[in-house]
């Protein structure tokens, strides 16, 4: 089977960019779908050739499968890419691909639905020998669950069987709050996902979240990639994601490495990727009778947000690979020609107030300034003048750092995010920075209650500093004059040093 020529990406924002590059660097012509929100968005303009696809909603545009295949089919695309997101684990849609005589760049449908009913994926990995947290995973009514629980023993996990990304997810400390719980998360499970069931897990409270990359080719090679550690999320949402693992040392990495190979054999999993982990701390040591210490927790049946840092520190491109894979070419490397160099972070940016909740924030953005220095890389999906709109995720784009140590490589993401400048919303980049000067992230040791701990309320030094930067953006956009409006912003106080023109720098002496 040879390359495509024509690849329809069947995604928006910063992954469509994302794949674009890749494929152009390949010589294959990519076809752009587009919502009337995102006609004028960064990944359209991009595009060899860009259609449209339906109106704003997600679910008559990007997430319609009739809309994506028939434009696919229009364009004359021999592939479809999913991205992450919307389509990207819908079975239902990885067939309907095949059907229509289109390679899907993924796995299997039949992978995507094993590994996407997380219920069955549990039953799988213990049936195949790989650590799982202790749980519950059986049950077809809440009684059932209720002696479950009582069985396991609290802090228990509510999750949703049918799906992840943190939604239908409680944590419930005590049986007096079991039933509310379950309540909810049957509600919310079946709003998300079209399936109301539920299941149980033992609720590891300091725990560290790490997964493994996994690459597999039709011709029976099956590879990890090394570990991403993604323990700094906030409502089970990562928001920093680092390799390697400032945790796991050789020993367990290969340990780890191995089980994660053996989940994606216990599928027949095929194309890139992720087995995700949760990480017991208090008992992953490598000392005689320690245990394990690792859990299976979920596959992720597609690229992962957070793929750039493994592409720093191994060298590889995981899109052209992907591509490579759905036709046909073989891995031409083995597990022991993988190597881990450096150190990569990587920092979700989104239109959000950190300060409130992390509530979505909308608006036009009236400056974009991408940080750039050796080292750095900003995947992103928008320029000066996008709309952000109340339709889509608020992630705009990706902060990656890479440098030949842990410590070089947080220096270099917290002078990135000082310099990235996303004016007319609001962002969490100086929260970012903040959760980076931490003495337990610079240490290594933030488990995945770190935020809730260590941030559980948050607010902004530089709030007037970010006003005066609006006001600036908006007098550059209007025509008015920049001293003029930044003079009114600061009540026009001749002696504001931010009213001044001139070269004055914050902690430059004379």
């Amino acid at each position: 089977m040879t390359l495509p020529t024509k690849i329809l990406i069947a995604n928006r924002g910063e992954i469509a960019v994302r794949i674009m590059r890749a494929c152009r660097e390949m010589n294959i012509q990519t076809v752009a779908i587009y919502s009337e929100a995102d006609k004028d968005a960064r990944h359209v303009k991009m595009a060899d050739e860009a259609l449209r696809v339906g109106p704003a909603p997600a679910s008559e545009s990007y997430l319609s499968i009739e809309c994506v295949i028939d434009t696919a089919r229009k364009s004359g695309a021999q592939a479809i890419h999913p991205g992450y997101g919307f389509l990207s684990e819908n079975p239902t849609f990885a067939q309907a691909v095949q059907d229509a005589g289109i390679i899907f760049i993924g796995p299997s449908a039949q992978a995507i639905r094993a590994m996407g009913d997380k219920a069955e994926a549990r039953a799988r990995m213990q049936a195949r020998g790989v650590p799982i947290v202790p749980g519950f995973q059986d049950a077809n009514d809440d009684a059932a669950l209720v002696r479950a629980a009582d069985k396991i023993g609290y802090p228990v996990l509510v999750k949703a069987a049918a799906g992840g990304g943190g939604k239908a997810m409680h944590v419930v400390e005590s049986p007096d709050d079991l039933l509310d719980a379950l309540a909810a998360a049957h509600r919310e499970a079946q709003n998300a996902f079209g399936d109301a069931r539920l299941f149980l897990e033992k609720y590891i409270r300091n725990a560290r979240h790490i997964e493994f990359q996994i690459l597999a080719d039709t011709h029976g090679r099956t590879l990890h990639l090394f570990e991403r550690e993604c323990s700094i999320q906030r409502r089970h949402q990562k928001i920093i994601e680092e390799t390697p693992s400032p945790l796991l040392d050789a020993a367990l990495r290969a340990k780890m490495g191995a089980a994660a190979v053996e989940a994606a054999r216990a599928v027949g999993y095929v194309n890139a990727g992720t087995i995700e982990f949760i990480v017991d701390p208090d008992t992953a040591t490598l000392r005689p009778g320690s245990g394990q210490g690792f859990y299976f927790l979920e596959m992720n049946t597609r690229l992962q947000v957070e793929h750039p840092i493994t592409e720093m520190v191994t060298g590889l491109d995981l899109v052209q690979w992907q591509i490579r894979i759905a036709a046909g070419e073989s891995l031409p490397f083995d597990q022991e020609m993988l190597t881990q160099r450096g150190h990569a972070i990587e920092c979700r940016v989104y239109a959000e107030d950190a300060s409130n909740q992390f509530l979505p924030s909308i608006g036009t953005l009236l400056r974009v300034i991408e940080p750039q220095a050796p080292g750095i890389r900003v995947d992103s999906g928008v320029e000066t003048g996008d709309e952000i709109t109340v339709h889509y995720d608020p992630m705009i784009a990706k902060v990656i750092a890479y440098a030949e140590t842990r410590d070089a490589a947080i220096r270099k993401m917290q002078a990135a995010l000082h310099d990235y400048v996303l004016l007319g919303v609001t962002t969490n980049t100086e929260f970012l920075q903040d959760v980076l000067r931490h003495p337990e992230f610079s240490d290594g040791k933030a488990t995945t209650r770190f935020i809730e701990q260590h941030f559980p309320t948050w607010k902004p030094e530089n709030q007037n500093v970010a006003s005066v930067l609006v006001a600036a953006a908006l007098a550059e956009s209007s025509g008015v004059s920049p001293a003029t409006t930044i003079a009114i912003a600061n009540d026009a106080d001749p002696y504001n040093p931010w009213a001044r023109g001139d070269a004055f720098r914050l902690g430059v002496g004379s």
